[in-house]
Parts: structure tokens; C-alpha cells; sequence
């Protein structure tokens, strides 16, 4: 199991930034995925975007494209999302997640390690 830990998030006025942490620990190596996903207020939780471990390869929401960027730091076993032009539809708890094995994926199901998730409010 891996355990993950989120950090970054705050409140930030439409069209400012934020970025995310994502720290990583324990069985890191068995995680091929990490994902970022997010719950609004009365919504499921959706899929934001994915980065694989041992390669350069992003999988992002159409919501987000253009707008945010996953990358990651293999050395300090942590993700990051970089969040620009933020509109207050962004406002969300944000979690990070790992999945073990497989493609590149954004499904929920996939993922079976998560973090406790951090708070993003994006004011109009």
C-alpha cells in the first residue's frame, strides 16, 4: 500500500494559481499511476489527471486541458498539479491517488491508494 499525503491547496481569487503536492510513501514502487481526482459539493468525484511513474506520459480531463500540468519528482517520490487560470467552477477537495499496474488510466476504480485530500476554493 502506498500512503500519500496532499499539501497546497488555500483559497485563491478566478484566474490566479495554486499547485498541489502529492507526497509519497511506503510501497511506492508498486504504483505505476498517480492520479489527481476532485469532489465538488454535491458531486461525484471526477478524474483531473494522471502521470505514469517511470515514463513522461499525462492523461488530463478535457475540463482541465490547457489549464493545469501534472508532473512529478521521482528522487522525492512526490506529484504535483499546477493549477493557472483557475475559475470558481475549480473549487473542489483534491485527492491524490495511486494505482498500481497497467496503461495510464483516469478511472476512479483503478486507483486503490488515496489521499486524504486537500481544499481548493477559487472566489469569483
Amino acid at each position: 500500500q502506498v500512503q500519500l499525503a496532499e499539501s497546497g491547496g488555500g483559497l485563491v481569487q478566478a484566474g490566479g494559481s495554486l499547485r498541489l503536492s502529492c507526497a509519497a510513501s511506503g510501497r511506492t514502487f508498486s504504483s505505476n499511476t498517480m492520479g489527481w481526482f476532485r469532489q465538488a459539493p454535491g458531486k461525484e468525484r471526477e478524474f483531473v489527471a494522471a502521470i505514469r511513474w517511470s515514463a513522461v506520459s499525462v492523461y488530463y480531463a478535457d475540463s482541465v486541458k490547457g489549464r493545469f500540468t501534472i508532473s512529478r519528482d521521482i528522487a522525492k517520490n512526490t506529484v504535483y498539479l499546477q493549477m493557472n487560470s483557475l475559475k470558481p467552477e475549480d473549487t473542489a477537495v483534491y485527492y491524490c491517488a495511486a494505482a498500481p499496474g497497467g496503461p495510464i488510466t483516469g478511472r476512479i476504480a483503478d486507483f486503490d491508494s488515496w489521499g486524504p485530500g486537500t481544499q481548493v476554493t477559487v472566489s469569483s
